[in-house]
């Protein structure tokens, strides 16, 4: 029961709003030393005895980080991030919004198709969801506004979008899954990919019907011509703000697809591939490319630290058996494969509402993953299943980050209540879209459960 109360103990602690890495650490030493001490008790030995076996087993904790430093899928990470971070400094989420408005705006609702268009280039390019949010909410928001956008339309819309970076490859959840699955990273990206452009289609059709049903949500606009040129070479100049970054994806994910590079090495290319489109455009210049060298850092030394904090709980929580209760009780389920995919999808979804999902892959997921092998769940369809549920986790209220990013830029006249009411319908396309890969895997054909 130590465990069961470790881990509880943890989530409380993360719902108060203690620091995640610091959370985990801290935790599995105060219990690391509990479970040595009551064990020392029972055994007839000394309380300095319970905290010497207490102790004893953090020695292995240098051997473990010394493993995640050695793992080179999970150098993909800060590769990837900065790669987006790169091309949003270069003002590349400007670019494409201002494109695709100009090629949809004329379409009822078409700068929020324009909107997820953009989010889906986005995440194939930078898979960072905070960078994507806040770049289409600085940018995108105040233009559907002008155009008497409905408020819930509009930002539900911006966060829906935002957060396909966690889906569509090369998404930062899915390189972390692959490590924990121990699963080829590759293999989840061509597995996300098709799930990923289901889902903007889903988003695209909604916005769709919804304007047809309610032309007032979102009224077709009548796109200003700019001075002195002609829409032959308007729409040429949108293309040429598509085209490179959409050549960028393809390069990156077909080098993966194909078989030519590793995830990590495709992410390499992808940075020097960001820092050409950098020069491109002309707005390259070393003072940017360092200011993105920090940032990834900090974005990375956050996941990171998660991740230590996390290999200490896990391994504390294995030493006092919580793991084999949480086996014993997920076994029991009716249903045998059913009734844990179901429970599992709908323990991750709850978690979701609270905490990130890098404390749930990486405390949350681990224990699932014996699980899953022994009632012979398929582990690539298992992965996609998790990454489109916590993708829902940056949407659903009340600490969805993705309705934090936006508040964070959206003008004063946005309330909260807005943007809650403004992502329902997008998280339920979400679960539509989730339970149909769950019931009907063989619809997205890259695998079966």
């Amino acid at each position: 029961m130590i465990g069961l109360i470790m881990f509880f103990t943890g989530l409380a602690m993360l719902f108060i709003g203690f620091p995640v890495a610091f959370t985990f650490g801290a935790v599995a030493v105060f219990f690391g030393l509990a479970a040595g001490i009551i064990e020392a008790f029972a055994d007839g030995e000394l309380l300095v005895d319970g905290i010497d076996n207490g102790l004893m087993m953090f020695a292995m904790m240098p051997h473990r980080i010394w493993s995640i430093m050695n793992n080179t899928i999970l150098m993909a990470i800060p590769l990837f991030i900065m790669m987006g971070l790169i091309l949003q400094k270069t003002k590349l989420a400007e670019r494409l919004l201002e494109s695709m408005g100009f090629l949809f705006g004329e379409i009822r609702g078409g700068l929020a198709i324009s909107t997820v268009l953009v989010g889906s280039l986005l995440a194939a390019s930078t898979g960072v969801v905070g960078a994507s949010v806040v770049a289409m909410g600085v940018i995108s928001l105040p233009v559907m506004l002008k155009y008497n956008y409905s408020k819930h339309l509009a930002t539900g819309t911006i966060c829906a979008a935002g957060t396909l970076g966690q889906i569509i490859p090369p998404s930062i959840v899915l390189i972390i899954l692959g490590d924990v699955f121990n699963v080829p990273v590759g293999d989840l990206f061509k597995a996300a990919l098709l799930p990923g452009l289901v889902l903007v289609g889903a988003y695209v059709i909604y916005i769709l019907i919804i304007c047809y049903i309610k032309p007032d949500l979102a009224p077709a606009i009548k796109l200003e011509d700019k001075k002195g040129e002609s829409k032959k070479k308007q729409i040429v100049s949108a293309l040429f703000s598509i085209i490179p970054p959409l050549s960028l994806i393809i390069i990156v994910l077909g080098s993966i697809f194909a078989g030519i590079a590793t995830p990590t090495e495709s992410s390499a290319i992808g940075c020097v591939g960001a820092i050409l489109l950098a020069i491109i455009y002309r707005n390259f210049s070393f003072s940017m490319l360092i200011e993105a060298a920090k940032e990834t850092v900090k974005i990375t030394a956050m996941v990171f630290g998660i991740l230590i904090g996390a290999t200490a709980f896990s391994m504390v929580f294995t030493y006092t058996g919580g793991d084999l209760l949480i086996e014993q009780f997920m076994l029991s389920l009716p249903g045998d494969k059913w009734g844990f995919v179901i429970i599992s999808m709908l323990v991750i979804l709850v978690l979701g509402f609270f905490i990130d999902f890098v404390e749930i892959s990486y405390i949350i997921v681990p224990i699932l993953v014996p699980i899953s092998e022994v009632v012979g769940v398929n582990p690539i369809w298992f992965a996609i299943l998790i990454a489109m549920n916590l993708q829902t986790s940056f949407l659903t209220p009340p600490f969805g980050f993705s309705l934090f990013y936006l508040k964070g830029v959206a003008p004063s006249s946005i309330k909260t209540t807005d943007i809650y009411t403004g992502v329902i319908p997008f998280i339920l396309i979400q679960v539509l879209v989730l339970a149909s890969i769950v019931f009907y895997p063989e619809w997205y054909g890259t695998f079966k459960y």
